[in-house]
């Protein structure tokens, strides 16, 4: 099971939009999830590593390469809101098949 992290500059609206696209794309793809948090980026920077897959604005992806570092997969959205970028960098990245 999957532990997922959504992290935005505030934690706040766009972090939790974020998060229901993801949850909406990981069911499509029967992905079992054990945890999805949402966060700031500050929160994110320290907690990334205790996650499996983080994701966040692609302009804030490279704050999380100690996390990448240590095996987390970061993945960066241009779009935030989009479902298909999601399920598209989500199914490239290879977590769903670890």
């Amino acid at each position: 099971m999957l532990k997922v992290l959504v992290a935005c500059a505030n934690g706040a609206g766009s972090s939790l939009m974020i998060k229901m696209k993801v949850e909406k794309v990981l069911k499509e793809l029967n992905v079992p999830v054990a945890k999805m948090h949402h966060c700031s980026l500050s929160e994110g920077k320290s907690a990334a590593t205790q996650f499996d897959v983080v994701f966040c604005p692609l302009n804030f992806a490279s704050m999380f390469d100690r996390a990448k570092e240590n095996g987390t997969t970061i993945i960066g959205l241009r779009n935030i809101l989009s479902e298909a970028e999601i399920k598209e960098k989500f199914l490239e990245s290879g977590v769903k098949d670890k």
